[in-house]
């Protein structure tokens, strides 16, 4: 087929981890173990769950959480494995992760940290720690790569992912790589946000707007039934002053990292009543004052609701603002028009809200 302009968006393929018995003679997975990657994917674990009556999550990040708790919540009894020494330990500290590992402990799902999965036999999968899990199913969700063996045949500039300039052109200038498959500087994204903003800036790009990508904004949000966490930026690697509230007892763990008065990095396990407008904040580069990070972080169960202004985000995954929300007539309008609540689902709350602001008296 010939082009004028091409666009890559193979996105990326899970990662196998270094655990025998994955894979069978024949080349194929064994029928207990699920990859977690696409929707054919996602179609055959859901049709293995009634038939199942338990499960072992390979992977404590963000996927593997929500999986895990979804996996409990539809009846099985599931558990956690980390080779790391905390939960979400790409996002957020070991206090937080501990917080986390007792919470889903409390909702009945086995945590295993600094474990790692060496062999999958007929008596289940086998830990280095000298545990075997009897399991029905094994999901796999401790990663994935960029899918870049298409650019690479093409010849085109891979690294870690397809390399793109400003622009989103690849090293042939007439094919553009967008998504999970594509590297600008040294990130690659694994979300879904980043990659609908580049197809945005590249169509706005095509039709002859004087545009170019800055780099990704990272907004992580685990969505899971009663596990509540909120990542912005990079906490754990930033450069700044940190402020920190954490109180294991109510399972709670807020920190800020402040440089020169703004808001480079956050964490929020626990309670996010305040990430609407922690996330303002670091979405404007707002200045605060001297106590107004530590002011953000306490009382969060009893502050007052805060109205936010028409162009604040309200669906990060979509870009979408306060008033293009409450221009809406209803909550089916608003996602039709604006794609709100259609990526992760973790603002239809607020979107419900504001399009109620929006309606006549």
């Amino acid at each position: 087929m010939p082009y004028d302009v091409l666009v890559l968006a193979t996105g990326s393929i899970p990662t196998l981890p270094p655990i025998r018995g994955l894979v069978q003679l024949d080349g194929r997975l064994d029928e207990r173990v699920h990859a977690f990657r696409s929707l054919a994917d996602c179609l055959r674990l859901d049709a293995a769950v009634p038939a199942a009556r338990s499960a072992v999550v390979v992977g404590g990040g963000l996927l593997g959480l929500q999986v895990a708790r979804a996996l409990a919540v539809r009846g099985l009894a599931t558990e956690v494995v980390e080779g790391g020494d905390h939960l979400l330990r790409g996002q957020v500290d070991a206090k937080a992760g501990a917080i986390l590992a007792r919470d889903l402990r409390r909702l009945g799902t086995a945590v295993y940290t600094g474990a790692r999965a060496t062999r999958l036999t007929g008596a289940g999968l086998v830990l280095d720690n000298g545990y075997t899990l009897d399991t029905d199913l094994v999901v796999l969700t401790a990663g994935g790569r960029p899918s870049t063996a298409l650019a690479r045949r093409a010849g085109l500039d891979v690294r870690r992912g397809v390399v793109v300039d400003a622009l989103l052109r690849t090293s042939d200038p007439a094919i553009h790589a967008i998504g999970d498959c594509a590297q600008f500087g040294d990130q690659v994204t694994g979300f879904v946000p980043p990659a609908w903003e580049q197809a945005a800036l590249l169509a706005r790009h095509l039709d002859g707007e004087p545009v170019e990508y800055a780099g990704a904004r990272t907004v992580a949000r685990l969505r899971a039934t009663d596990l509540d966490v909120a990542v912005l930026g990079d906490p754990e690697r930033a450069d700044g002053q940190v402020v920190e509230v954490s109180n294991p007892v109510t399972g709670s763990h807020r920190k800020l990292v402040v440089r020169d008065g703004v808001i480079v990095g956050a964490t929020l396990v626990g309670d996010l009543s305040r990430i609407g407008l922690i996330t303002q904040h670091y979405d404007r580069g707002t200045v605060l004052g001297p106590h107004e990070p530590g002011d953000l972080l306490r009382n969060e169960r009893v502050a007052p609701p805060v109205a936010l202004p028409d162009d604040a985000e309200v669906c990060t995954c979509a870009g979408v603002s306060a008033g293009r929300v409450r221009a809406c007539g209803s909550l089916d309008e608003a996602r039709d028009t604006t794609r709100a609540t259609t990526g992760c689902g973790g603002c239809t709350a607020a979107v419900r809200e504001l399009v109620m602001e929006g309606a006549p008296v």
